[in-house]
């Protein structure tokens, strides 16, 4: 079970970190809202027709602590979150949106121990050492590099309500299965949605489908939603939502191995410097501590 864990994060991670890639390479064929809403409900056309039976026997029965929660999840992870990170990318590049990802295991312990959570010192270390390898890869060695612009704040909001997400995972006490939630996410996804969707259309976005935009779509939805979202579920549930987060630094340097197999930018000085500290982070965050203890 531990390993099939392991191999269940590491495969959601890989999607996610390929997300950001095609995100920033298609950002002039489609916009962020329209591809968010379509990808959204390409979902819905896939998940919908096994989880209705389920969700029509079990949402009767749901409290009204279940409903708030399952609206927090989708206003957090199902579509603003998705919208403002491909927005985010027609203004920052991919690199530096993938700094920002550093930045989600310190909201989610932040989250987490208002919760009531206990963090050790050893998780701590861990997220600023991953931090440091991430901050050296998106500078490209040289801290001067960095800067921030409208983009980048789109990013990081979208990395805060990526956190708040993974920890009200663990605050679920409703009977739905993995499928029937995704369901349930996606659906208020596209009601949180429908204003920017709106304000969109009247803008006169770029709405003519062009391939590299439909294939972006398509690899979104089943890749980084359908599939990473369920491997998210499974691996938050069975590590915890600490542990879990502190393992999206592992997501640079997926990046930096992806943007050499696929965009021929090949890796420097800075990225096996930057994916050594990256790797020792995470294993030492993810290293169970004494004091640690689940939310309650």
């Amino acid at each position: 079970m531990r390993w099939t864990a392991w191999l269940v994060l590491v495969a959601t991670l890989l999607l996610w970190s390929g997300n950001w890639i095609v995100a920033r390479a298609v950002r002039e064929d489609i916009a962020p809202g329209i591809a968010t809403v379509a990808r959204l409900a390409i979902v819905l056309a896939i998940l919908l027709p096994f989880a209705f039976f389920g969700l029509r026997s079990k949402l009767g029965a749901l409290e009204r602590n279940d409903w708030k929660i399952i609206a927090a999840l989708g206003f957090t992870g199902g579509g603003v979150h998705l919208a403002l990170q491909w927005l985010g990318l027609h203004y920052t590049t991919a690199t530096s949106g993938i700094l920002y990802l550093s930045t989600t295991p310190v909201f989610i312990l932040l989250m987490a121990i208002a919760l009531g959570e206990r963090i050790g010192i050893r998780q701590w270390t861990g997220v600023l050492v991953s931090f440091c390898g991430v901050f050296l890869i998106a500078t490209r060695g040289a801290p001067a590099r960095l800067s921030f612009n409208v983009g980048d704040l789109m990013a990081l909001a979208s990395m805060m309500m990526w956190a708040g997400y993974t920890v009200l995972l663990r605050l679920r006490r409703d009977p739905l299965d993995t499928i029937e939630l995704l369901v349930m996410v996606c659906l208020f996804g596209c009601v949180f949605m429908a204003p920017w969707l709106a304000w969109e259309v009247a803008l006169e976005p770029k709405i003519e489908l062009t391939r590299n935009g439909v294939l972006a779509v398509a690899y979104s939805a089943i890749g980084s939603l359908l599939l990473a979202y369920a491997g998210w579920s499974y691996v938050v549930k069975r590590m915890g939502a600490v542990r879990a987060g502190v393992t999206m630094h592992l997501m640079p340097a997926f990046g930096v191995i992806l943007s050499a197999l696929f965009l021929a930018e090949y890796p420097r000085w800075f990225h096996f410097a930057g994916i050594a500290l990256i790797l020792g982070g995470v294993t030492l965050s993810s290293l169970r501590a004494s004091s640690a203890s689940n939310i309650r």
